[in-house]
């Protein structure tokens, strides 16, 4: 090799070795047109916890903290529009407006509508896991997003985010029968009807961790009145009181939803008579309980964890 050859062999520029975070920060603002003044707050928003536990980082550097500030950031932005946009309605149904325009579901989707899946740091057995395309961990981070568009650059700033990728389709969230709560639903005629709450039990979980089905029954005065299967207990629930309502008459197949996997228990809802009185219902699950010798303290209320469906 000649003497020339050599210099230019050791006086190389030599590219930068690449940094995959910044990389993955720098696309994500791409894809949300806008840039942050603290990249270290938007890397914060997209850190699901499991990344930090992989890595040994402080597990407070997860997005959890900023996931509580865009949930009332959220809750805020939403209130003031439906307060706007439907003056003629009682606070009791905007507040059920509201209820589902913030649902884990809706946020989901609209987490998955702008791909936020694929820039949220994630430890690898969350990702083998199908932690990218979790509707919590998608609600979650849309939710720590909004947290840092709020402390980065405002509230008019947040309120914009909102308005482009939520509020905007809010009339035809609002009209998808896909987003029926069914749960309140039945849970408001149970205890017009009934005087007691329903209950959910887990019959069955079948699976790998990853891909488990769980089979839920919804239990009224110790008789099922509906069972549903889904990937998570809180779909098996919505499916379970969507069987419900069915075999009650409440609603009409054609009005609710299908869902896939929705199973009912052998032989429920073949008593006409049953459907059309779901006093008699009570009644005999009431009498049946009381034969059993079965405690006569009402089942607890479903509810907890499922603020957000």
């Amino acid at each position: 090799m000649g003497l020339r050859a050599l210099v230019e062999v050791l006086f190389r520029p030599r590219a930068m070795p690449s940094d995959p975070e910044a990389e993955n920060l720098a696309e994500f603002q791409r894809t949300l047109r806008m840039r942050f003044a603290s990249q270290g707050l938007l890397r914060k928003a997209l850190t699901h916890r499991s990344y930090l536990q992989g890595n040994g980082d402080n597990i407070e550097q997860s997005n959890e903290r900023l996931e509580f500030l865009g949930d009332s950031v959220l809750e805020l932005i939403v209130n003031e529009h439906l307060y706007k946009s439907y003056p003629g309605k009682r606070e009791g149904d905007l507040t059920k407006m509201k209820s589902l325009l913030v649902s884990r579901s809706v946020l989901a989707r609209r987490a998955r509508a702008m791909n936020l899946g694929h820039y949220v740091l994630l430890s690898d057995a969350e990702q083998d896991a199908g932690g990218r395309r979790r509707a919590s961990i998608l609600a979650d981070t849309y939710e720590a997003v909004l947290g840092a568009i709020y402390l980065d650059r405002g509230f008019a700033a947040a309120r914009d985010f909102v308005v482009s990728n939520l509020l905007s389709g809010a009339e035809a969230i609002l009209a998808d029968r896909a987003h029926t709560n069914y749960k309140n639903i039945l849970q408001e005629l149970v205890q017009a009807e009934y005087k007691t709450h329903p209950r959910y039990r887990t019959s069955s979980e079948e699976g790998p961790d990853h891909e488990k089905m769980f089979t839920v029954e919804v239990i009224v005065h110790g008789k099922a009145f509906g069972e549903g299967r889904g990937l998570n207990k809180k779909q098996a629930e919505q499916e379970a009181a969507r069987s419900a309502l069915l075999r009650l008459g409440r609603v009409l197949e054609s009005e609710a939803a299908p869902v896939e996997g929705s199973l009912m228990p052998e032989g429920w809802g073949q008593d006409e008579a049953a459907v059309a009185s779901p006093r008699a219902v009570a009644a005999a699950g009431e009498s049946a309980g009381r034969a059993a010798g079965e405690a006569a303290a009402p089942p607890a209320p479903a509810g907890g964890e499922d603020a957000k469906v």
